[in-house]
């Protein structure tokens, strides 16, 4: 994966020796809706998500991107750190770590900043890419069922709290497109990949999530040669 982000990363890099736009604005802002995926927790939010930049050369960005989502998922008892209890008890009526599903319902902050590399190739489209480096906030409230809860009291290990609520870094790469409606407006298209580890105290693994956005962008000042 690192040389992955390495080599998409050196690729943008290497885009100012393309044919590029020269009536460029200065500022960016985009504001949209975000739909995202973490497969890890069968979770699934929508939201809203704002992102602010400033263009420094033709092919370079820097910025900052917020996003507020909700939405609900599921854990697997086979991904917690009960998993190896479970297994042990087994012999006397637990169940397989595997067949424990617990429902929750979320609420994430993500909040991130970086550079953005564009490829103004095309009058009508803006390719763009950017490493993904920032924080992610999430509370939890996870509906633990009572037979869970006394089995867990019962083996000797803590019940975990039914409200969860974690902040943590992430690191990621995502891209996407411009569709330039005018030279001050276009149609934003985003997809972003995300990997943290929240709640580790409770989850045993890092957690792969994946971002879509789409919605106006708004650009307006003079781009100086």
């Amino acid at each position: 994966m690192k040389r992955a982000l390495l080599c998409i990363l050196i690729s943008f890099l290497c885009l100012p020796a393309l044919a590029q736009q020269t009536d460029i604005n200065r500022y960016t802002l985009f504001t949209g809706f975000d739909y995202m995926i973490s497969p890890a927790r069968n979770l699934t939010e929508r939201g809203f998500e704002t992102d602010f930049g400033v263009i420094v050369k033709p092919w370079l960005g820097l910025g900052g991107d917020f996003a507020v989502i909700t939405g609900a998922g599921t854990i697997n008892g086979s991904e917690t750190v009960y998993a190896p209890l479970l297994i042990a008890a087994e012999p006397i009526g637990a169940p397989p770590p595997d067949q424990v599903h617990v429902a929750f319902d979320s609420t994430t902050y993500i909040f991130a900043a970086g550079p953005q590399f564009y490829w103004r190739k095309w009058k009508k489209i803006t390719l763009f890419a950017r490493p993904g480096f920032g924080g992610i906030h999430e509370t939890a409230d996870i509906s633990l069922p009572p037979q869970l809860g006394f089995l867990l009291t019962q083996l000797g290990a803590p019940v975990p709290n039914s409200h969860q609520t974690d902040l943590t870094w992430f690191i990621g790469v995502g891209g996407g497109f411009d569709l330039n409606v005018s030279r001050r407006v276009g149609i934003r298209f985003t997809t972003d990949w995300v990997n943290t580890h929240l709640f580790s105290d409770l989850l045993t693994g890092r957690q792969n999530y994946v971002r879509f956005g789409i919605g106006p962008t708004f650009r307006w000042g003079e781009l100086k040669h």
